[in-house]
């Protein structure tokens, strides 16, 4: 759902003013030359990567869609290549995949080194299969764990990409996660003025609508 910045930013002031009622706060205009409205946009779009990056995936909207190429290695493995602005993997399934992928793993999990095993016991398979996002030398890509076979295709392959702001001044920001959004950047704003327990306290509530 796409949120203009003069809503978001109403919001955060009644947030801070509702829950740490800091009037001097709110009335103060400038901090190293910024005013409290310029501070708070400049931590949108920040928080919106913080929550979006940790909410649940039940939390988070339908996605963008991906994968209409796929790159076969061995083992019936392969890869598809990752959009730009790619910041988390909603879900992916290949056609012959009995479950869907929601999480992908990094390189540094210990579980990615048991992709490269010839026994599919030990790597991922159709039953319960494995995907992670790595570099290759065509790009960001997310690579999958496996196929019964080289016949099988993408049936499912969304993600969430880098928020950013507009040209008409909204950012798109995941509905279920709009308070945390407005509690987080509070937070980021508490900070800047140096309020480490009032922003300690803001990040709290915005984890608390995970929960």
């Amino acid at each position: 759902m796409i949120y203009k910045l003069t809503e978001i930013a109403r919001d955060v002031r009644i947030a801070i003013d509702q829950n740490m009622t800091s009037e001097q706060l709110i009335a103060t205009e400038d901090i190293e030359t910024l005013s409290l409205e310029d501070i708070i946009r400049s931590k949108i779009v920040e928080a919106v990567r913080r929550v979006e990056t940790a909410a649940p995936v039940h939390f988070l909207e339908e996605g963008h869609d991906f994968g209409d190429a796929v790159y076969w290695g061995d083992l019936e493995s392969g890869w598809v290549l990752l959009p730009d602005d790619f910041m988390r993997l909603i879900a992916f399934r290949m056609s012959d995949w009995e479950r869907t992928v929601y999480a992908a793993i990094s390189v540094d999990d210990p579980l990615y080194a048991k992709q490269s095993s010839r026994y599919k016991g030990i790597r991922g398979n159709v039953q319960k299969p494995v995907c992670a996002v790595v570099n290759r030398a065509e790009g960001k890509a997310l690579e999958f764990y496996s196929c019964n076979s080289e016949d099988a295709y993408v049936s499912r392959a969304s993600y969430l990409p880098y928020p950013h702001i507009d040209e008409d001044d909204g950012i798109d920001i995941s509905e279920k996660c709009y308070t945390a959004v407005v509690y987080t950047v509070a937070a980021l704003v508490l900070t800047t003025y140096g309020e480490a327990d009032k922003a300690s306290a803001m990040t709290d509530l915005a984890k608390s609508i995970f929960q």
